[in-house]
């Protein structure tokens, strides 16, 4: 993780780059994943890019060489919900991906 750990940052020092969450099933050991597996790089990330410069992505249908798509989905919902307040979770899920794509303000 150390220098994945790193490059991230390296990015996340940009305030012009976001990141999509997204690809991580497919980047374990396809048959013995477990959900804590991805807690340390969902740590780097958010305390990297923070709830507002992060969208969540599925990698339907790759995801499916490592799980299905509802798992993937309850991965990153388990950990979300434990760390970010309600807001911040809408945000994730949704109004930043608007913000992101459309390059326009969320109301």
């Amino acid at each position: 993780i150390g220098p994945w750990k790193l490059a991230i940052r390296e990015l996340a020092s940009h305030p012009n780059v976001s990141c999509k969450v997204s690809g991580m099933v497919t980047e374990a050991d396809h048959s013995a994943w477990g959900e804590p597996d991805f807690e340390p790089y969902l740590d780097v990330a958010f305390e990297a890019f923070g709830y507002h410069r992060l969208m969540f992505g599925s990698d339907w249908p790759v995801c499916l060489l490592a799980g299905n798509y509802r798992t993937v989905i309850e991965l990153v919902e388990n950990y979300v919900k434990r760390h970010l307040r309600l807001r911040e979770q809408e945000a994730f899920w949704g109004q930043n991906c608007q913000r992101f794509y459309l390059s326009r303000p969320v109301s």
